[in-house]
């Protein structure tokens, strides 16, 4: 009997680690998918639907490793961020906070669900709350590399107020995946 006790957790470790490393390339495929823009503004990207799709469908500690494992795969140098780059430059580029930022949401989202259970509005709302740290984190980011040369209004007109629709939009999206996909996931 302990046999098969000690299968089934090495098969639950072995799906762990698939869907993290899936759900990390999903985010990396997720922001090739990108509008350019002038630097420094933030490139439109499905990212942050990669990220809640990690979260809504992994749960908070196996979608914080997602996460975990698609920035450190950008830090050494894969071209998994926006624009097919990589490297521990974006990372401490202006818009580097944003995608630190995603760790942030994940831990949100994380001690949100392990509070509150993991219904569907608890998740929605662990998203949203999540997101609001990732936009004051990434802000604040970009504000202190900016530090006389911009103001946090114009760095939050540029940098948040035009990705509120389309990351509701996202997360939109991340709730119909999740319900498509929870059940095979487990």
């Amino acid at each position: 009997m302990s046999q098969s006790v000690s299968a089934g957790a090495a098969r639950m470790r072995t799906l762990d680690l698939a869907y993290t490393a899936l759900f990390a390339v999903l985010i990396a495929v997720c922001a090739w998918v990108s509008i350019p823009v002038p630097k420094p503004l933030v490139p439109f990207t499905m990212q942050t639907f990669g990220v809640f799709a990690a979260m809504m469908c992994l749960g908070g500690r196996r979608g914080l490793c997602s996460v975990a494992v698609y920035l450190l795969l950008g830090a050494v140098g894969l071209p998994v961020f926006s624009g097919f780059r990589g490297g521990l430059g974006v990372l401490l580029d202006t818009t580097g906070g944003y995608l630190l930022g995603f760790v942030a949401l994940a831990l949100v989202y994380w001690f949100l669900t392990s509070r509150f259970g993991d219904a569907m509005p608890v998740q929605v709302a662990a998203c949203a709350a999540g997101l609001a740290v990732c936009y004051t984190f990434g802000t604040a980011w970009f504000v202190f590399l900016y530090v006389s040369e911009i103001r946090v209004w114009d760095a939050l007109c540029w940098c948040v107020f035009p990705f509120l629709i389309p990351d509701a939009v996202k997360l939109s999206l991340a709730v119909l995946l999740s319900r498509r996909v929870s059940g095979m996931m487990k």
